[in-house]
């Protein structure tokens, strides 16, 4: 009886594996240690945010803006990024939301939460930016639970955003949107950053920007229109919460400035850690930034100058200020290896090479033989039915592929996990995961320190949608990648 294949064949890439980093040809990063920006498929953002789970929501505002900030984990490079997710009613001009996402995306600096990316599919408008575990000024400030906020580092606070409105000014993006504690974030380090979602347009005209209602700039009440002017007015009212510890309508803040009965403002929970003459110039310049006419603000470069001054504790390390446990490595990035990556990032291409190339080991070969030289059935037909497996996969016609390792495993001669692995990865190409996770399952248990057997269950757990599974099979495959080479470069 002689073996039969299919000569159906698939030889293209699903487009469901469409990655950012394929499709931009995008590096890691531009060297500023930030990756670039890029656009994300709608099922990678869902798949990093396990179908936008309520447990991986972070921050959302009410039903007149209903955006919600979600944690993700990108399968692409195992980093944690924050999403935004904008209502079904926000942007409707999907070309300004791709041309405003773009331009905010070419932003880097290291006073900033920075734009990775964005998403415009099937109507949803969504964000990618940096990560900051360490929560919002606003959290530190009014709502803290230990220790109150330092005054070393509301000062470091407030010339750090002020330094970031002013590289984005200089950049050409002057206007901010709703500027107020909420918008400044702590990164691992502990240092204080400007998010970047504030530097979009109003997301309901794409046109225009709105304003923190709570303390409306006085213009804005004339024309509707947000100025750079403005954006210091509203910096006046973060130094007002940073001088206070609590929301003060700025009104009533120059009221009492002008009356010399500043004192009534500062923060109770700061008292004996002020000098008179820092809370007196703080004061100074908050009353400045909140002047009635525009033109008697202060530019930026100005503020940050004033900032600068009333720096304290320069040399000590935000983290320490902030009060938390700090660990340079971050844990949530995971080191991977040259073929971890082409993994994570589903490089079909390269995972493909490299399942050539990693071929059958000596005991896969060994087995093999001493399993077909014992089986009753036909020998030279099963080496012929194993040759238009290897062969078919060699030609990416994966479906023949499957068939003919099926058609091999399934006579009862021996299980090589290389074959297993390939029949996984052809599996998964032709968009059934299930059998192929099952397949690296099974190879697993046959050689459970080969790294390829749960490379390729990540990349299967991935396509199911099983994010924090997928991250947990990656990173044990580096680690028995890492012994493998550590034992060969022993030898």
């Amino acid at each position: 009886m002689g073996a039969r294949c299919s000569k159906l064949s698939v030889c293209w890439w699903p487009p469901h594996f469409k990655s950012p980093m394929l499709e931009n040809g995008a590096a890691e990063d531009d060297g500023s240690g930030v990756p670039v920006f890029a656009e994300y498929s709608l099922d990678e953002l869902r798949a990093a945010t396990d179908g936008f789970a309520p447990d991986r929501i972070v921050s959302e505002h009410g039903e007149k803006a209903p955006n919600v900030v979600y944690r993700g984990t990108l399968f692409s490079s195992g980093r944690t990024v924050a999403i935004k997710r904008f209502g079904r009613s926000a942007w409707p001009d999907s070309r300004q939301f791709l041309e405003e996402a773009r331009a905010v995306g070419q932003l880097r600096s290291g006073r900033l939460a920075n734009l990775i990316g964005c998403c415009c599919e099937s109507g949803e408008r969504l964000l990618v930016a940096e990560f900051m575990p360490h929560e919002t000024l606003a959290k530190h400030l009014f709502h803290w639970e230990t220790n109150p906020l330092s005054w070393a580092m509301r000062m470091r606070a407030a010339l750090y955003v002020a330094q970031a409105l002013d590289y984005c000014s200089s950049k050409g993006r002057a206007l901010y949107h709703d500027l107020h504690a909420y918008r400044v974030v702590f990164d691992v380090d502990g240092n204080p950053r400007l998010s970047c979602f504030g530097l979009m347009k109003n997301s309901r005209d794409g046109k225009s920007y709105s304003t923190n209602l709570a303390f409306t700039p006085p213009e804005y009440l004339k024309t509707g229109r947000v100025s750079p002017e403005s954006v210091v007015y509203s910096f006046g009212t973060v130094l007002l919460d940073l001088l206070s510890g609590k929301h003060i309508p700025p009104s009533h803040a120059l009221d009492l400035i002008r009356g010399k009965n500043f004192l009534v403002l500062m923060d109770s929970c700061l008292e004996g850690h002020v000098s008179n003459s820092d809370g007196t110039d703080l004061m100074r310049l908050a009353s400045r930034c909140l002047q009635y006419e525009a033109r008697d603000r202060p530019n930026l470069k100005t503020v940050v100058s004033g900032l600068a001054s009333l720096q304290r504790d320069a040399s000590t390390p935000s983290h320490t200020l902030l009060g938390i446990q700090h660990d340079k490595k971050n844990p949530d990035l995971v080191s991977l290896s040259a073929i971890g990556k082409a993994f994570a990032r589903a490089d079909l291409n390269e995972v493909h090479e490299i399942l050539l190339h990693d071929g059958y080991n000596e005991d896969d070969a060994a087995n093999a033989e001493l399993s077909l030289q014992s089986w009753n059935g036909d020998l030279s037909e099963s080496f012929v039915v194993k040759r238009h497996a290897d062969n078919a996969f060699k030609s990416k016609e994966f479906v023949t592929a499957i068939e003919c390792y099926s058609r091999f495993l399934d006579s009862g001669a021996a299980v090589a996990p290389t074959m297993l692995g390939r029949r996984c990865f052809a599996y998964v190409v032709i968009g059934n995961p299930q059998e192929g996770l099952e397949d690296a399952k099974r190879a697993v248990v046959m050689a459970s320190d080969w790294p390829m057997g749960y490379y390729l269950q990540a990349i299967a757990l991935h396509n199911l949608g099983r994010e924090a599974e997928s991250q947990e099979a990656l990173k044990i495959g580096t680690a028995l990648e890492a012994a493998r080479n550590s034992r060969a470069r022993s030898v």
